[in-house]
């Protein structure tokens, strides 16, 4: 689809036809429009294959964020489920160098991954805790030339699933509320978790009341 971030390498290569608006993929698809429809139908099948496979008491590795991609994009893009080798910005905010992520990963996983999942926390605020570290990490690390907010926000609904709570509805991250979670990514960089906690927590209290809403 339209990238959203300035990137330098042979993954920049974009679809011939396409008037460098659509990345270079295996189903051939030019127009913008139909690669995101493309990505959202794939994403949908690829989170309910998750969902299932996915028990209470798994304990997420950097590997199983690769299959999580791959299950996705792996249709549609030759590089689906591998770390970038581009380096990616947006605006002026720089993510982690490319020749950086596998150790990023790495460390991701013996970390964060190991301190919070399986996520089997019952208060709010802890669930809200684990979340947005694990989610602020993996975003901050952007191991993938696309697709990183929407694989972190997988996890994260799988890491909610283990909490007991409703796959998690991210609706409201939008206007305002988007520029707050953008900052709150800023945030983390110097592992300041607070904002993007805060956001979990109305995701959390939104997703709950729209559950309840539904029975």
């Amino acid at each position: 689809m339209t990238t959203r971030y300035a990137a330098q390498g042979i993954e920049s290569e974009f679809e011939p036809g396409s008037r460098g608006r659509v990345l270079k993929n295996l189903i051939g698809v030019r127009s913008v429009r139909e690669m995101q429809r493309a990505e959202s139908v794939a994403l949908l099948a690829a989170t309910n294959r998750m969902i299932d496979v996915t028990t209470g008491t798994h304990r997420f590795a950097a590997a199983d964020v690769c299959k999580m991609h791959k299950q996705w994009l792996g249709s549609i893009y030759g590089w689906a489920g591998a770390y970038r080798s581009v380096k990616i910005t947006k605006g002026n905010f720089m993510f982690a160098a490319a020749e950086q992520v596998p150790r990023l990963m790495g460390a991701f996983e013996r970390g964060p991954l190991r301190d919070y999942t399986p996520c089997r926390f019952d208060a709010a605020d802890e669930q809200a805790q684990a979340l947005a570290i694990v989610h602020a990490e993996l975003i901050l690390i952007h191991p993938f030339r696309e697709g990183n907010g929407r694989v972190a926000r997988l996890l994260a609904t799988l890491m909610g699933l283990q909490a007991d709570l409703p796959p998690l509805d991210f609706s409201e991250i939008a206007g305002q509320q988007r520029r707050n979670y953008i900052a709150a990514i800023h945030a983390a960089v110097g592992r300041d978790y607070t904002p993007m906690k805060e956001i979990f927590r109305s995701v959390i209290a939104r997703t709950l009341r729209a559950n309840r809403g539904n029975r």
